[in-house]
């Protein structure tokens, strides 16, 4: 499995949309393709999620995809009318049911509110589901609620698509000349260009 570690990468809502990736060979990858594959993310990705790792089994990879592919349809929202990702573009539930299936995740594990505060970084607020939930709808439960927090909140207004060659990934703009989730992109969007201009003057 790769992980591509951006800025925006600890909150699990963007964590959950970039386990759709690039492949590297002009396709498309899914981490959670297999509840094994969602076992490994939650074993990597743990202390950011706030749940203990699990081993994971068809159930809880049916709620965490149909939850991510909720979420990656808000995203889409968020960015419109910009492009959504190019992974979304044919695949997009409708917003009122991705909107459904955030709240119904994120309503089913009763919660509290948690103060975490790194030694690196302001406090935040994160709300923790009830120990006594079964382990995959405490995980939809802190992925919805993570998802909620930020398409409410300020960050929703830099969510954007990334637009480089081959990539599907969401990103938020970190500054205002942010136009790729990662240098790399930029490289290949500018390659793509100068082979582009090339062509016209052949």
């Amino acid at each position: 499995m790769t992980s591509e570690k951006a800025t925006t990468d600890g909150r699990p809502a963007l964590r959950l949309a970039l386990t759709v990736r690039h492949d590297g060979h002009g396709g498309v990858a899914d981490d959670l393709a297999t509840a094994r594959g969602l076992t490994e993310w939650i074993a990597e990705h743990h202390e950011t999620l706030g749940v203990p790792p699990f081993p994971a089994g068809d159930a809880t990879l049916e709620l965490v995809r149909d939850l991510r592919a909720a979420v990656r349809a808000l995203f889409a929202r968020a960015v419109s009318p910009a492009p959504a990702s190019r992974a979304d573009a044919r695949a997009l539930i409708p917003a009122d049911e991705a909107l459904a299936r955030l709240n119904a995740a994120a309503a089913a594990v009763p919660g509290a509110p948690r103060l975490v505060w790194p030694e690196d970084g302001p406090p935040t607020v994160r709300e923790v589901p009830g120990a006594g939930a079964p382990p995959g709808r405490r995980l939809a439960a802190v992925l919805a609620r993570d998802a909620i927090a930020f398409l409410a909140g300020p960050d929703r207004t830099r969510l954007r698509a990334c637009q480089g060659p081959r990539c599907v990934r969401y990103f938020v703009k970190e500054h205002p000349r942010q136009e790729w989730c990662k240098p790399a992109c930029g490289n290949r969007a500018r390659v793509a260009r100068h082979h582009e201009r090339h062509r016209g003057t052949v």
